[in-house]
C-alpha cells in the first residue's frame, strides 16, 4: 500500500486549487520576560524581533503552495497596513490574490501572540490579542466576492472552504459556490468552524471536521471509532455529502460515505509537539488529491501522513510532496509490495533520487538463493541507500544456456525470496539477456555484481559509466555457488535415482 500511495503522490500534478475563507495574519511578538513592571503586577517584555505567519484560509493556501498546486486565494482583508501586508505574503509564495478584496467596513484578522523567555530558556506564550471582526460581510462586500470567485471557476479544478466564522463564509455566499461548484463538477471540500453549524455546507462534496466539531455538529460524542462512523454518516445525510472525512486526532481518519458505508483509517504513532495547524494540512492534502481525482481512500490515508508530519513540527510548517514520500518509504514493507515492473520501479527511483539518496543495482538468475547471494547482497546494500535487485525471467535463464532444467524456481517464487530479504528495497524481473534496458531506464547510480568477476567484466558498465555512474565488484564466499550446489544435488539424484524434474514437482 505504500509504494501505491508514492505512486498516487508522483501523479497527482500541479492542479489549480481555489480557497476560500477566512484570512488571518498572525504575528509573533518574541522578548526576553526580565521582571515585573512597576506599573502593576505584570511581566514586563523586552521585544527583540517579530515575525508574521499566514494564518486561517491563507495558511491552507500556503501549505497548497507547499503541494506544488497552482492557488487562487478568496476572501476579505480590511483596508489597512496589516491588509495589505497579507497580500503581499500570499503574493510571495506565489499565491493568486486577484479574488482577495479590501473591506474598509472591518479590520484585517489579526492574531497577535506574545511570547516570553525567562533566563534564556524557552519562550512561552503569555499573551494572545485578537483583532477581527465576526460580522458577516455586507450586501455590496459579499456580491463582490461571490462575483470574482464564480468567475473564475471554470480554471479550477477543486475548491476548498477554510471556515473560521470570522463572517466570510456566509450563507448566500456559500450556497451559490457550493452550486456553481456542483454543475460544474468541481469537488467543494470544507473544513467547518468550530460552533457545530454545518448547515450552510449543504451540498459540498466532503467536510473535514475533527473530533470535537463532529460532536458538536452532530450531537454525538466521538469516543469510539464506532462513535465517528455514526456521527459521518448522520453529517452526509443531513447535508447531502458525498463523504465525510472525521479526523480523530490519534485514531486517524474515520471516512464515511453517502451511500451508508464507512472504513476507519488508523495513524501510526508519533511524537507531537504542536497539533497547530494538523486541519489546515489536513485540507490541503485531501484537496490537492480531490483535484487529481483520488480516491476518497487514499485521500483518507494522505491526510493521515500529511497530518502527523505536520504534528511531529513546532508551530505551523509547510509538507511537500517529497516529504510525504520519504515518509511512506520510511515505513516497514511488505514483501509483495517491493515487487515491481520497470515502470513503477522508475518512478519510485526518482522520488528516491529527489530526496538525495543514492541507487545501487545488482542483477542476476538467483535461481537457488543461498548463504553466498545473501553476504554480497548485504555488501551491495552498504554501497548506497537503496538497493534494486534485476533478476532474470524464466525464459532469460533458459536463454543463457543454463541447461534445460534451469530455472529450478520460476521468477514469482524467485522474486518473493529476494524480497523478504530486508536488505532489498526493490525487485523486478528482465526479459532480455543483459540489463542494459533496466540500468538506461532507472539510471542506478552504483552498478555492483558479485562473484568472480573484475569490474571490467561486468555487464552494463559502459551504460552505466556512461552517465556518470560507479561500477563495481564485489568478492564472493569461498566454496559456495549455485553451480556447486547443484551439482552436488545432481550427484545426490544420480545415487537415488530422482530426477531434477521429480524435485520440483515434489517441492
Amino acid at each position: 500500500m505504500s509504494y501505491q500511495l508514492i505512486d498516487t503522490i508522483q501523479q497527482l500534478g500541479t492542479p489549480k486549487i481555489l480557497v476560500l475563507g477566512d484570512i488571518i495574519l498572525d504575528r509573533y511578538v518574541w522578548g526576553d520576560a526580565e521582571r515585573v513592571s512597576q506599573e502593576a503586577p505584570v511581566i514586563l517584555l523586552r521585544e527583540d524581533k517579530q515575525e508574521i505567519r499566514l494564518g486561517g484560509a491563507a495558511n491552507v493556501a500556503n501549505m497548497l503552495i507547499g503541494l506544488q498546486a497552482q492557488v487562487t486565494m478568496a476572501g476579505i482583508v480590511g483596508d489597512d497596513a496589516d491588509g495589505k501586508l497579507v497580500k503581499d505574503e500570499l503574493a510571495s509564495v506565489g499565491v493568486n490574490c486577484s479574488a482577495v478584496h479590501p473591506d474598509a467596513s472591518r479590520p484585517t484578522t489579526v492574531k497577535e501572540r506574545f511570547l516570553g523567555r525567562a533566563q534564556n530558556r524557552h519562550p512561552h506564550q503569555m499573551l494572545r490579542v485578537d483583532r477581527e471582526s465576526r460580522e458577516l460581510l455586507n450586501v455590496e462586500v459579499e456580491q463582490r466576492l461571490i462575483e470574482s470567485i464564480l468567475a473564475s471557476l471554470n480554471d479550477q479544478q477543486a475548491v476548498l472552504i477554510s471556515d473560521y466564522a470570522k463572517g466570510v463564509c456566509t450563507p448566500k455566499l456559500l450556497s451559490s459556490v457550493i452550486e456553481a461548484c456542483r454543475e460544474k463538477n468541481i469537488p467543494v471540500i470544507v473544513d467547518p468552524s468550530s460552533n457545530g453549524n454545518c448547515v450552510f455546507y449543504k451540498n459540498a462534496t466532503a467536510i473535514t471536521p475533527n473530533r470535537l466539531e463532529t460532536s458538536r455538529a452532530t450531537g454525538l460524542e466521538i469516543r469510539t471509532i464506532e462513535d465517528a462512523f455514526q456521527a459521518g454518516k448522520k453529517l452526509c445525510e443531513s447535508l447531502d455529502l458525498d463523504h465525510a472525512f472525521i479526523t480523530i486526532d490519534s485514531d486517524g481518519v474515520a471516512l464515511c460515505k453517502a451511500d451508508g458505508t464507512a472504513e476507519h483509517f488508523p495513524t501510526r504513532k508519533r511524537e507531537v509537539y504542536d497539533i497547530t495547524g494538523a486541519g489546515d494540512m489536513v485540507l490541503a492534502t485531501i484537496g490537492v488529491g480531490a483535484a487529481a481525482g483520488v480516491t476518497p481512500e487514499d485521500l483518507a490515508r494522505l491526510a493521515n501522513i500529511a497530518g502527523g508530519l505536520e504534528v511531529e513540527q513546532i508551530g505551523v510548517v509547510t509538507i511537500s510532496r517529497e516529504e510525504l514520500i520519504a515518509d511512506l518509504l520510511a515505513e516497514s514493507r511488505k514483501t509483495n509490495d517491493k515487487i515491481c515492473d520497470a515502470d513503477t520501479l522508475a518512478r519510485h527511483v526518482a522520488a528516491r533520487k529527489s530526496l538525495g539518496q543514492k541507487i545501487v543495482l545488482t542483477n542476476g538468475c538467483f535461481d537457488l538463493l543461498h548463504i553466498g547471494h545473501v553476504g554480497y547482497l548485504e555488501q551491495s546494500a552498504q554501497e548506497g541507500d537503496c538497493l534494486v535487485v534485476a533478476i532474470n525471467s524464466d525464459s532469460s535463464v533458459r536463454g543463457l544456456g543454463k541447461g534445460d532444467d534451469r530455472p529450478i524456481f520460476n521468477q514469482e517464487h524467485r522474486s518473493a525470496m529476494l524480497a523478504a530479504l530486508e536488505v532489498i528495497d526493490y525487485v523486478t524481473v528482465f526479459e532480455e539477456s543483459t540489463p542494459h534496458a533496466i540500468l538506461e531506464k532507472i539510471k542506478p547510480d552504483v552498478l555492483v555484481k558479485g562473484g568472480t568477476y573484475s569490474s571490467d567484466e561486468i555487464v552494463g558498465k559502459d551504460i552505466v559509466e556512461g552517465y556518470g555512474g560507479t561500477v563495481k565488484a564485489l568478492g564472493i564466499t569461498p566454496g559456495i555457488s549455485t553451480t556447486q550446489i547443484l551439482t552436488i544435488i545432481r550427484d545426490d539424484q544420480t545415487l537415488s535415482g530422482t530426477t531434477n524434474t521429480e524435485v520440483r514437482k515434489a517441492g
